[in-house]
């Protein structure tokens, strides 16, 4: 994220870098191994994207207020829990260039590493009141349904772009949308504020997604840090494979590569289709209208380097990918 004022750009930072110490802090649970175990994808790195949204939001208010760095522990202790019960879902060797909790161990260690993060953000959650308890279990709830969606896949009948982008909506921008709305309300900031960023969170929570696909087809890989084709090899239906399955301009051959998992030795083949078809421009045209609701929403907050601060974040989602 690029911040045109300095000085809310270092503001923004300080408090990162006492979320980071502080994650490690909390983790810590005088145990070794299961100290080491649920501390796995935490060192493996990660944007902090949801704590970097949450004390951002929460400079239309009093950054420096209680419950500020709070929330934002609770939130990314809850992303990481959920990344450890989705590698052993996925049946994950990597996450984030590393071996998995999972593939290092096994898939209880994993399950029972994320179920301890979770134990760790209730413990945090307790301490904000019952109302942040209400929100963070609510949230919760949406994750669940959106895995459970993504899971089983669309009923039949129902358009599965509809169907992702709404498994979408529930798996990762709830919980974007709950971190952005937590960071200002602590600080202070008037309910109109609160009700619009967790808009715009969940929004460019969508967008954010949404453009991981894109780079795992766009990227070469060497220049973005992800793995090329991951998600392609894994046979994870992203937005472009969704619209290259069901689209009357797909290819036929393009529509057998994506029908299925693809092999190692067709990875480059089918690259190579995918970034000149017809289902990438739409999968782009797709994440253009969400950067530019996020923008919207973003526009409607009150004017200075704070919401000048998202309304950039909308260009860098969409400009990340091309």
């Amino acid at each position: 994220m690029e911040f045109v004022d300095p000085e809310l750009e270092a503001s923004v930072s300080r408090r990162l870098e006492v979320i980071e110490k502080r994650l490690q802090e909390v983790i810590d649970s005088g145990d070794a191994f299961l100290t080491e175990a649920a501390s796995h994808v935490l060192k493996a790195g990660g944007k902090r994207f949801r704590p970097m949204l949450s004390v951002t939001a929460a400079h239309f208010g009093d950054p420096d207020a209680h419950g500020v760095i709070e929330s934002s522990l609770v939130m990314e202790l809850t992303h990481l829990a959920t990344l450890y019960h989705d590698d052993v879902m996925d049946e994950a060797a990597m996450r984030r260039g590393a071996p998995s909790a999972n593939s290092r161990w096994s898939n209880s260690i994993a399950i029972l590493s994320g179920d301890y993060l979770f134990a760790v953000a209730s413990e945090l959650v307790a301490e904000l009141g019952s109302e942040t308890v209400r929100e963070q279990a609510r949230t919760f709830s949406r994750l669940v349904h959106g895995q459970i969606a993504e899971t089983v896949g669309p009923p039949e009948g129902v358009d599965p772009v509809d169907w992702y982008l709404r498994v979408l909506t529930d798996k990762t921008g709830s919980l974007i949308a709950t971190a952005a709305r937590l960071g200002a309300q602590f600080a202070g900031a008037p309910t109109s504020v609160v009700d619009a960023v967790a808009e715009y969170g969940e929004t460019i929570g969508v967008a954010f997604q949404l453009s991981d696909d894109l780079l795992d087809i766009a990227s070469d890989g060497d220049t973005s840090g992800k793995v090329q084709g991951l998600d392609l090899m894994e046979g994870i239906p992203t937005l472009p494979v969704l619209y290259a399955q069901v689209g009357d301009d797909t290819s036929p051959r393009l529509r057998e590569l994506v029908s299925k998992p693809v092999a190692q030795e067709d990875l480059e083949e089918t690259l190579e289709l995918l970034r000149s078809s017809a289902a990438m421009k739409q999968a782009r045209k797709t994440l253009d209208e969400f950067g530019e609701r996020a923008k919207a929403v973003a526009g409607s907050l009150p004017a200075g380097s704070t919401r000048d601060a998202l309304t950039g974040m909308c260009d860098y989602m969409v400009a990340r990918s091309s």
